[in-house]
């Protein structure tokens, strides 16, 4: 094929993967990602859509693209930045392909928390999961819309006016009178699916 064509083919390929990244961001419950050992390349692009990131002290990352002629295309470039907190460390980290490690991902901002083991990381996330998941869902998915929509749009007025539409909708839910039922009666929510 022609080097145009095979471009255009590639694109769309590339464009898949893309989505398929941008899917845990675009997931209406919030994405708890628990990483032990090694993440490179793919799984930085998977790490940076997650909402919650977690690791155990073995834990390393790694955005090795460069190392192989390309540069990382599925959201790495584009997330990383906002999410240590300094352009200079993305661009570090993604020019030179050089490991961070759990604490200087933790020092960063990249991941939340550090726990000692592999056991512990993922009998705490599991734990914050299902604290996550109890709570009202509608409630959640605002919660994490706004978030995203303020992170992209960084005026205070604009996340603002957005809460205030999705909350014009979310405050008509049953959730709110299931979480004060259950408050008063002192029991534990049952709230519908999404």
């Amino acid at each position: 094929a022609e080097p145009a064509r095979k471009a255009l083919v590639l694109r769309q390929k590339i464009w898949r993967l893309q989505r398929a990244v941008s899917a845990l961001e675009a997931c209406p419950q919030p994405v708890v990602a628990l990483v032990h050992g090694a993440a490179i390349g793919g799984a930085v692009d998977l790490l940076c859509a997650a909402d919650i990131r977690w690791c155990s002290a073995d834990a390393w990352f790694r955005v090795a693209e460069v190392e192989l002629g390309l540069a990382a295309d599925l959201g790495t470039l584009q997330r990383l930045p906002g999410l240590v907190g300094s352009r200079s460390l993305a661009c570090e980290l993604a020019f030179s392909a050089r490991p961070m490690g759990a604490a200087e991902a933790a020092a960063s901002g990249f991941v939340s928390r550090v726990l000692a083991t592999r056991e512990e990381l993922f009998d705490s996330g599991l734990a914050l999961a299902k604290q996550i998941a109890a709570m009202p869902p509608v409630a959640v998915a605002g919660t994490k819309a706004a978030l995203l929509y303020s992170r992209d749009h960084p005026a205070v007025a604009d996340g603002l006016d957005q809460t205030a539409l999705y909350n014009s909708i979310a405050l008509q839910t049953r959730d709110l009178d299931e979480a004060a039922a259950a408050k008063r009666e002192r029991r534990v929510p049952c709230y519908a699916r999404l």
